[in-house]
C-alpha cells in the first residue's frame, strides 16, 4: 500500500509541483494550503510522513505551530519542514518542536526524496522484530528499545524519535566517538552538519532538563560526538 505524504504549503503551484512530483515517485499525496484544514485532517487519519512550510496563509509561524499540533497527535510521525527560510534560528526551532529534518526549497526533489526514504526506512525499523537488544543501560541512562522510551535517573527524558536513536548510537559503544555520517546511518536519517548540531544541542538540553549536572554527551570537535562513560 502507498505511503501518505501530507504536504502543507500555502503557494498553489508549489505545492500542486510537489504534489504531482511525489505521486510520480509513487506515494499518496494530501495537500493543504493552511494550518487549520491540515489539523483537521490529521485529527481524522494521521499522515505517514508530513512536509511542512513555515509561514502559511500570511500566518509567519504558522508551520510551527502545527508542527506541535501534529507532534502531540503522534511521537513516531516523521515531520520535514522545507520552506525558503534558512536562518540557523528557524533550523534550530523547528529541531526543537519535534521536526525529524529541515531542508529549504532550494535543495531540489533529489535531496527531498532521499530524506523521505531515509525517514519511511526508520519508521520500517520500528515495525520489524523486536532488537536483540530489548533495553540498552549506560549508567543513568536507560533506553527501552520496544517502547522507544528513554530515561535518566530514573526520570523520563522526552525524546523525539530521531533524537532517541541519536543517543542510541552514541550509548550503545560509550568513549567510542561517531562521526556524522555514522550517526545518520545508526539513526536512520539523512541530514546535513549542521542539522546534526541543532539535534544533539537539543538533546543536551532535554536531558540538563531532568539533571542540569548532565554531560554525558562529549563534542570532539572536528570528528562528532561520544558517550562519555
Amino acid at each position: 500500500m502507498a505511503r501518505t505524504v501530507a504536504i502543507v504549503e500555502d503557494d498553489p503551484a508549489i505545492r500542486a509541483n510537489y504534489a504531482d512530483l511525489l505521486k510520480k515517485h509513487g506515494y499518496q499525496v494530501s495537500a493543504f494550503a493552511d494550518r487549520a484544514s491540515a489539523l483537521a485532517a490529521f485529527r481524522s487519519r494521521l499522515p505517514d510522513l508530513a512536509i511542512l512550510d513555515i509561514g502559511l496563509a500570511g500566518e509567519p509561524d504558522a508551520g510551527f505551530a502545527l508542527c506541535r499540533d501534529l507532534r502531540a497527535l503522534s511521537a513516531a510521525v516523521p515531520i520535514i519542514f522545507l520552506t525558503a527560510r534558512d536562518s540557523d534560528f528557524d533550523v534550530v526551532s523547528g529541531l526543537r518542536i519535534g521536526a525529524d529534518d529541515y531542508l529549504t526549497k532550494d535543495a531540489g526533489l533529489p535531496h527531498l526524496l532521499a530524506r523521505i526514504s531515509a525517514l519511511f526506512r526508520r519508521a520500517d525499523l520500528l515495525h520489524e522484530a523486536p532488537a536483540e537488544e530489548e533495553v540498552l543501560e549506560r549508567g543513568a541512562l536507560r533506553l527501552d528499545m520496544k517502547r522507544f522510551i528513554a530515561t535518566w535517573k530514573a526520570e523520563p527524558v522526552d525524546l523525539t524519535l530521531t533524537e532517541f536513536w541519536l543517543v542510541h548510537a552514541v550509548a550503545r559503544f560509550p568513549g567510542h566517538v561517531k562521526n556524522r555520517e555514522q550517526l545518520m546511518k545508526e539513526a536512520h536519517i539523512v541530514v546535513d552538519d549542521s542539522t546534526i548540531t541543532s539535534h544533539v544541542k537539543r538533546i543536551r538540553r532535554k536531558f540538563q532538563a531532568v539533571d542540569p549536572a548532565f554531560a554525558a554527551i562529549d563534542t570532539v570537535y572536528g570528528l562528532g560526538y561520544r558517550w562519555n562513560a
